[in-house]
């Protein structure tokens, strides 16, 4: 077997992955965990079609919507007929379908139809794969995949002069991802977890069963994520942010919607409420997680960039 690229080990595994694996047994994200999550998304959205004028073919989409429960909770607040997801899993389609029926469904932007755009993801950017970069007393080395082990081959790629040592981790596919949406002009909204600026450091993680994994040990069973470099993507794009999620959250309204929906709902307040803590505090999802978005440049701030 001849090496094979980090990143492109890292596409096949995740790809394998969630077209096979209920992930929702080894993790729970953020509309998982309350309703009030895709709701606060969806007047976010809401919103920024006013900003734009209004468009009647304004095109609403969602970038990997796992079960599609965000865009349901969504729809709720902006009842828009014009969804699209980009998914290419057909197990998650098919629960995709039994929530937003009338959805389009794609497998890549390329097939989006023209017209304005707001684009949703969640959690998305983290899955998409990173090429890994060591440097080492020789040079800069690119970590490849070989007989499930890590073997290192020289590095023709543009890296800053870091310590021995030293990990760097790209993610073209998320840059080329953004550059496309900015080149529409689109508005993007990006909710994922890493650090405020760039940094060296090593970040991919598995999951499996709930548990940490062996990021090569049996590619396919486990959810393989790194690390979001927002500022990388907010160098290449026009962007607002990144923000912590518990500010984005907060300014939109998520303890005011979750004490409402609390007091109509007694037997589900205490975990309402408990979902929204873990949203905001610190030490859960509240300053791990970051929200940027795409806009085109001279765009006024969106809610919860103000």
């Amino acid at each position: 077997m001849q090496p094979e690229r980090f990143d492109h080990f890292m596409a096949r595994a995740n790809a394998a992955y969630y077209a096979t694996h209920d992930f929702s047994r080894d993790f729970v994200t953020a509309p998982e965990l309350t309703q009030v999550f895709g709701e606060l998304l969806g007047a976010w959205a809401k919103t920024v079609w006013t900003m734009l004028g209004s468009p009647e073919n304004i095109i609403l989409a969602e970038a990997g919507p796992g079960r599609g429960v965000l865009m349901a909770g969504a729809l709720r607040v902006w009842p828009t007929p014009n969804v699209h997801f980009l998914e290419t899993s057909p197990r998650l389609r098919a629960e995709q379908a039994s929530r937003v029926p009338h959805a389009t469904w794609h497998e890549s932007l390329a097939t989006l139809p023209p017209g304005p755009l707001i684009l949703l993801a969640n959690e998305f950017l983290d899955a998409l794969p990173v090429r890994q970069f060591i440097r080492r007393e020789t040079g800069w080395m690119e970590r490849h995949v070989q007989n499930s082990a890590y073997v290192e081959l020289p590095a023709n790629y543009p890296l800053p002069d870091d310590p021995e040592g030293s990990v760097r981790e790209i993610n073209e596919a998320a840059l080329d991802f953004c550059t496309t949406l900015a080149a529409r002009n689109a508005i993007a909204l990006f909710i994922d977890y890493g650090p405020t600026q760039s940094a060296p450091g090593e970040s991919v993680q598995a999951i499996s069963g709930g548990n940490y994994a062996g990021p090569l040990a049996a590619p396919g069973t486990a959810d393989l994520t790194a690390h979001v470099d927002f500022a990388a993507i907010a160098t290449r794009c026009h962007a607002q942010g990144p923000v912590k999620q518990n500010a984005f959250l907060t300014s939109l309204g998520l303890f005011q919607r979750t004490d409402f929906l609390a007091r109509k709902n007694p037997a589900q307040a205490e975990a309402l409420k408990l979902s929204a803590q873990r949203l905001t505090a610190p030490e859960a999802m509240g300053s791990l997680f970051k929200c940027l978005a795409l806009c085109p440049k001279g765009f006024p701030p969106l809610p919860g960039f103000e």
